[in-house]
């Protein structure tokens, strides 16, 4: 459209823009026919479409929200090309899913793979930056669990989902806080945790990643080079 041809009080086009009113029903005809089709074409993407989605299964999602968008909106594109991609789509998406099966290589490829956020109450840095987690999100992911000690820990698995998996240690150590930290009514009330007897030495945990030493050990943290501690709790 010209300049000249657009103002604000040309309601019509503003309601029913260029196209005839009737259009109106016809999009309301195009988008039945394409919202049932939709149902068969996820039905038949299988039961994985209406969980938790991989990259390759979120990136099918956006590709068919794209394709139907046209044909449902607009007059001079007919339904038929919006048929032809959307099965164009399901069969590259099946077709992929079929070679993932048959090779664990392009499955890593097109689905991803578990990564290690935590092994043995300590936190792995490298990994969380890698994949873009902060202590924070993983911290309420564990306080869901009520987990609330970094030390009942004992692996800490990001799906290739996006989904956490979680598995609590059979026997809980000393470990890193992770009640929020401006909580201080039940931080308080955290009993500080100490080692075996018989010298019963105040135990610290690194800040940064979780790892526990005695009180007494002047290093820095083995695990992460940091030099800041704080009171292991029980």
């Amino acid at each position: 459209m010209k300049k000249d041809e657009i103002y604000l009080e040309d309601i019509k086009r503003i309601l029913f823009g260029l196209a005839p009113p009737e259009f109106l029903l016809e999009t309301f005809i195009r988008t039945v026919i394409i919202y049932v089709g939709l149902l068969f074409i996820v039905r038949w993407l299988g039961k994985r479409m209406s969980g938790q989605l991989t990259i390759m299964e979120m990136a099918v999602m956006l590709t068919i929200g794209a394709i139907v968008s046209v044909p449902m909106q607009v007059p001079d594109r007919g339904l038929l090309q919006g048929g032809i991609l959307l099965l164009c789509t399901v069969l590259f998406q099946r077709g992929v899913s079929f070679l993932g099966f048959k090779s664990s290589k392009i499955e890593v490829i097109t689905q991803g793979k578990a990564s290690m956020l935590v092994k043995d109450g300590v936190l792995k840095l490298g990994q969380m930056e890698k994949d873009r987690v902060s202590r924070q999100l993983l911290y309420a992911q564990l306080r869901q669990e009520n987990i609330f000690n970094l030390g009942k820990v004992d692996r800490v698995y990001l799906e290739a989902s996006g989904t956490f998996s979680i598995y609590q240690a059979e026997k809980p150590r000393p470990g890193l806080s992770i009640y929020p930290p401006d909580d201080q009514e039940i931080v308080q009330t955290q009993e500080p945790a100490r080692g075996e007897k018989p010298e019963m030495v105040a135990l610290l945990a690194c800040i940064n990643c979780g790892f526990v030493k005695p009180e007494n050990d002047k290093v820095n943290c083995k695990d992460c080079g940091n030099h800041e501690w704080i009171s292991a709790i029980n």
